[in-house]
């Protein structure tokens, strides 16, 4: 795998950023962010990891190593539980306003810049040996996220993160080929492209406050979390202000928990509902991509296929079909007659 193209000696040269990005589809940019505020922040989340059982007993938190009793990904309700009480942290969601970032896309677009209040952790358990590989496959942003396709995504990690821990790699340039054809997959969004895109894949070794930032086309992937700790993430997204946007990249409409919930305990009002402040252009959410890899999803399930997983459990936890969560849940528990789920 190639490295990554360093553009951190170009971060103040707007141009020459969306150039770089228009090119490769992605952006590597070391020190971007502040190395103590992202520790910071890795403590707090750590400290709630702690206390829902995710860490080992007897081991210092700021090691982060994990309990591999407690192993769970997301959509399962023992991962929700926990990254909801970590998602309602003010410092989880002020984190990716910092103005190195925000300035960057700003510079970059040369306009307004929109950052979606819905960002995305992630907290990823050691790979299970003998176990399914929920590592999170390779996709493109832009099924789940939509609106205008140019939407670029930040995915940082909350710490040192070297290609052992699990860190992102993307697939140069394939963001000029539309959106590619997948299947169900075990991991994060229960899909994955299925063209392997054998030498475009580049990464590398992040340090705590290094950013990668990608168009919500390019293909990317994690690769496994080979150590012991637990990788904590966060993944944001910025757009034109004048592009549309799709409503559930701002809202929380029927979802587990409202904004309210989540503004419950902050201090500070800043970063509160100020989206609601811009002359939005919300877009129509074109649900056949989902369509299209749920009903693969009850095709590879019914003929036994465990890499259905992912995509039943995510039709079981968020889809607003009750037909559609029974015929999940139904599957599920035959798949489950083969091994744990």
């Amino acid at each position: 795998m190639r490295p990554f193209l360093d553009s951190s000696s170009v971060v103040d040269d707007g141009p020459e950023l969306l150039r770089r990005l228009d090119r490769a589809g992605y952006l590597f940019m070391r020190g971007l962010l502040p190395a103590d505020v992202v520790r910071t922040l890795r403590l707090e989340l750590l400290n709630i990891a702690q206390e829902e059982g995710w860490t080992r007993a007897g081991t210092p938190l700021e090691d982060g190593i994990a309990n591999p009793d407690a192993f769970a990904v997301e959509p399962q309700e023992r991962y929700r539980k926990c990254y909801f009480r970590m998602y309602k942290r003010e410092a989880f969601h002020a984190l990716p306003h910092h103005p190195n970032l925000t300035g960057l896309f700003e510079r970059m677009v040369g306009e307004e810049i929109l950052m979606h209040p819905r960002i995305i952790g992630r907290v990823i358990f050691p790979r299970r040996d003998g176990g399914e590989d929920f590592t999170t496959p390779a996709h493109q942003d832009f099924p789940h996220v939509q609106g205008t396709s140019d939407t670029f995504s930040a995915w940082f990690p909350l710490a040192d993160c070297p290609r052992q821990m699990g860190s992102l790699t993307v697939a140069e340039g394939s963001h000029m080929q539309g959106v590619y054809d997948f299947r169900p997959a075990f991991g994060a969004g229960g899909l994955e492209v299925i063209d392997p895109l054998i030498g475009r894949w580049v990464g590398g070794d992040f340090a705590a406050g290094d950013v990668l930032i990608f168009h919500s086309l390019t293909v990317h992937k994690a690769v496994p979390n080979l150590t012991d700790r637990l990788r904590l993430s966060i993944d944001c997204r910025f757009q034109r202000a004048s592009d549309p946007v799709n409503r559930d990249s701002v809202e929380l409409d029927n979802g587990p928990l409202s904004w309210e919930d989540i503004y419950a305990d902050w201090k500070s009002t800043e970063h509160q509902y100020y989206w609601r402040k811009r002359d939005l252009h919300f877009a129509p959410f074109d649900r056949s991509f989902h369509e299209r890899r749920d009903e693969l999803a009850f095709e590879c399930a019914a003929q036994g296929d465990r890499r259905a997983v992912s995509a039943l459990e995510r039709i079981l936890a968020y889809d607003p079909n009750p037909a559609k969560r029974d015929r999940a849940a139904e599957l599920l528990s035959r798949l489950s007659a083969a091994g744990p789920v």
